[in-house]
């Protein structure tokens, strides 16, 4: 691996870029442990694939708007250093696949040239900032949420409190009471609304999926706009030190808030309000930039076939608040398209409409800002790129995770059988193909990454084992989930598990029974009409395994005999400690402490200082084999354990020393002061290893 010249203005993106290299260097040396690196690269959107040597990328992009300039980067990245197919994701970021780990810094510096990073995108961090696709667009808004957005993924990049938690953390802006921004189900959801003139949020708290969905309670009904990134610093501070950090399965917002209850949390929120660094944080929506939409003669053309012209309008037109215009949706198969698409589309809008797309949160891409007049020229235009499927955000246009194509986790094929589930929709059920009521959503595994548990009709990759030990890919077959607005949601019932070649059989028999039985209600209150047993008795004949064929042993789009293959998940960053490695992690918090304080950022100087005085009384708990669940736990079992049995000597308890953090306003006198103890601490707890050793 050679080193490189990263030609970046920002010297903190560079001392980023150039410290990713120096990792790399290290571990591939034997001087880093391969778990503690894992940690460090996945904060900078670095991902181990299902196939060995080779990395998947996450590029983050903020609420997935995404300029022209930046899709061809991203193209050029994608060709340079991968195969050029992008995978948009659930979460309005893009993936590539198939990539070079020592090429990892040099990419990451090619996508900085047009304001594009890694960092952030996977890990223990404050996770990509999604929001609704239509935001400044939509018709129904009270106002434009993507200034909102932008200042929280700005203010939290790269900030302290949010690199090392427990786990990821998923924040979520709605433009309206239709909540497509998914609110319920995020760590930190907003609604946009507007009481007595003033702009603001209703905010949820502690949403998720995975294997155990939780609705996020309402935290505010409304907040002022001025109050979110304060109360979002607040959160994350309390996530960071309650939030459970050894056992992976427990270690989200939705756990916590389990335990100890939202009237329990706002007690610890509170005591966390003198230690923020801005009690008001105004964000300057006025001066956000405006689409600078092109004006161009509209081309004269001609359509052969209005009758799928006027098919694809019905289904993927939006209509925009600002009149003249709408936005088109573009329907893309399991969010896969490629850099040659890539390249005439961003060519497209940046003649013909504003520069810039939106990624979705169902894996498609909407252009904004297209004159009316300009529709027929985009649509034949978007033909040539096969761009113009019908069934924008519609039954057809089904969600599903990469799973065992190149996801560690994945438990069986979701792409696969989301493929032949499109293909049954089209051929038997065609009038599904402009129904919006009907959602469908595929996760390779039990992480939900495709969403399954909020779907309508959500299937889940699992295996199935016969009485002969035989194990053949199955699905978990969930319904009746649903988002019913102003962030109200359901989560779907696990109706019956089936063996995966018989999901397009499954599907069929709900959607005959809807069509014979739904009576024009939604599905939703179908479902709910008919309830859960309903459903399992004339789905229950699939569930029997005792007269499986070989084609059940095969995987959809696979040849060969399922194997079922599990790695090591990356999402949540897991770490192995060891005692050597934390006493270093210490010294380089204490390194950026002092950068903070030269820089005068004292809130960052101060929350460096409190994770070197953690991180160390963490290494000499972990060498006595004592359970570091989280930092507050840390923090009473080595006063139990080291002060308050006179091992080590403070002036005061190690709590007094360690909490001053949320005692104190971030101020230069006390950034500097609060410095010298962790030095001091670990000075002292650095001596006390060695002597143990020396004496072992």
């Amino acid at each position: 691996m050679q080193s490189f010249r990263t030609e970046i203005e920002n010297p903190v993106v560079e001392k980023d870029i150039l410290e990713l290299e120096k990792k790399i260097l290290q571990f591939k040396g034997g001087k880093i442990d391969e778990e503690k690196f894992r940690s460090l690269r996945l904060a900078r959107g670095v991902y181990g694939q299902r196939q060995q040597g080779v990395q998947m990328i996450r590029i983050k992009l903020p609420y997935g708007k995404v300029t022209s300039n930046q899709l061809l980067r991203i193209c050029d990245v994608s060709d340079e250093y991968s195969r050029g197919r992008l995978h948009i994701t659930t979460r309005q970021d893009i993936q590539i696949h198939y990539v070079d780990l020592d090429r990892t810094p040099e990419l990451w510096a090619q996508l900085e040239k047009d304001d594009v990073t890694l960092r952030e995108a996977c890990g223990n961090t404050v996770r990509n900032v999604t929001a609704s696709e239509t935001a400044g667009i939509d018709v129904d808004e009270p106002f434009d949420v993507s200034p909102y957005a932008h200042a929280v993924f700005q203010y939290f990049l790269r900030n302290p409190i949010g690199q090392e938690m427990g786990r990821k953390f998923k924040v979520s802006f709605s433009a309206s009471d239709a909540d497509t921004g998914l609110s319920y189900m995020h760590d930190l959801g907003f609604i946009a609304k507007i009481k007595n003139g003033e702009r603001g949020f209703k905010v949820l708290l502690a949403g998720g999926l995975g294997s155990q969905p939780r609705h996020a309670d309402v935290l505010y009904d409304f907040l002022p706009s001025d109050k979110i990134i304060p109360l979002m610093e607040g959160t994350i501070r309390v996530f960071d030190r309650y939030g459970e950090r050894k056992s992976r399965a427990k270690a989200r917002m939705k756990f916590l808030l389990k335990d100890i209850g939202l009237d329990g949390f706002k007690t610890l929120l509170e005591e966390e309000q003198l230690a923020i660094p801005h009690q008001s944080y105004p964000i300057d929506f006025e001066n956000y930039p405006k689409p600078e939409i092109v004006s161009v003669d509209t081309p004269y053309v001609q359509i052969q076939d209005t009758k799928k012209f006027e098919q694809w309008k019905s289904t993927n037109l939006i209509p925009q608040k600002q009149n003249g215009y709408v936005a088109i949706g573009i329907k893309v198969l399991l969010g896969d398209f490629y850099t040659d698409k890539a390249r005439e589309l961003a060519n497209l809008i940046k003649n013909y409409a504003a520069g810039e797309i939106r990624l979705s949160l169902r894996q498609n891409i909407l252009i904004p800002y297209v004159k009316e007049e300009l529709v027929p020229f985009f649509y034949l235009e978007l033909q040539k790129l096969g761009f113009v499927e019908a069934g924008y955000n519609k039954a057809l246009d089904i969600t599903a995770c990469p799973g065992t194509d190149t996801c560690n986790l994945g438990i069986a094929s979701s792409t696969g059988i989301a493929e032949e589930l499109e293909r049954v929709i089209k051929a038997e059920y065609p009038q599904y193909i402009s129904n919006p009521d009907v959602v469908i959503k595929i996760s390779g595994c039990m992480n939900a990454c495709g969403q399954h548990n909020m779907a309508n009709i959500g299937f889940q990759g699992m295996s199935v084992r016969t009485k002969d030990k035989l194990v053949a890919p199955a699905l978990q077959v969930l319904l009746g989930g649903g988002n019913f607005g102003n962030g109200k949601g359901r989560f779907a019932d696990k109706v019956v598990k089936i063996p995966s070649k018989r999901g397009p059989q499954a599907l069929r028999l709900i959607l005959d029974d809807f069509n014979a039985n739904g009576n024009g209600a939604s599905f939703a209150d179908y479902y709910w009409d008919k309830g859960e047993h309903y459903f399992y008795d004339f789905l229950k004949p699939l569930t029997d395994i005792e007269n499986l064929t070989q084609d059940d042993f095969i995987d959809w789009g696979n040849a060969e005999k399922y194997k079922k293959e599990i790695g090591i998940g990356e999402c949540a960053g897991v770490i192995v400690d060891l005692v050597a490695t934390l006493f270093l992690e210490s010294e380089e918090k204490i390194q950026n402490s002092e950068e903070a304080l030269a820089q005068e950022k004292w809130a960052a100087s101060i929350y460096y200082s409190y994770q070197s005085i953690v991180n160390s009384a963490k290494a000499l708990l972990t060498s006595e084999k004592v359970k570091t669940n989280n930092h507050a736990s840390i923090i009473k079992d080595f006063d139990r354990l080291y002060v308050e049995s006179g091992k080590i000597a403070f002036s005061g308890s190690f709590e007094d020393i360690t909490l001053q953090l949320n005692k104190n306003k971030p101020t230069q006198e006390f950034a500097t002061n609060y410095l010298k103890d962790a030095k001091q601490v670990l000075e002292q707890l650095e001596a006390y290893r060695k002597l143990e050793l020396a004496h072992a």
